[in-house]
């Protein structure tokens, strides 16, 4: 089986490069922020996962290990978002409106995890509010 027939792991792999985005804004990823990040996985997203039934592993960790993973790569932050936008533009069914508050809370909690949020990262809060924005227009125009 591709990942593309796992579409809610491909989900999840984007938004742990969203959030590996978010971490690497300022050039630096702490270990605050990707404790953060375990944080939330660990008590927020697993109501989400109704579709780890038919997975061996819990599909909120996917987020955890292409964050590090990226980490690892030192991927560019920028280039990641804007991979995370497309996917979002392409699949706006996937992100329900609880969906998109969880993941502005962790987007905000890794940011915050680490002396607060500085310039890089609010910045790139706000264009991921600017999309979610735009997902709401085009889930609504499609109705």
């Amino acid at each position: 089986m591709s990942i593309t027939e796992k579409p809610e792991i491909l989900f999840y792999q984007n938004i742990g490069q969203l959030f590996y985005a978010i971490a690497a804004a300022d050039k630096v990823v702490r270990k605050a922020e990707y404790d953060a990040l375990k944080a939330i996985v660990l008590n927020y997203w697993k109501k989400f996962e109704e579709a780890q039934a038919h997975y061996q592993e819990p599909l909120a960790y996917q987020m955890e290990v292409v964050f590090e993973w990226f980490d690892y790569e030192r991927m560019d932050a920028q280039d990641c978002f804007d991979s995370f936008s497309n996917y979002a533009k392409d699949n706006p069914k996937a992100f329900s409106k609880e969906k998109k508050k969880l993941i502005v809370r962790t987007a905000e909690a890794i940011a915050s995890s680490f002396a607060g949020k500085n310039k890089s990262e609010l910045i790139m809060l706000t264009k991921l509010k600017m999309l979610f924005g735009k997902l709401n227009t085009y889930n609504t125009s499609q109705i």
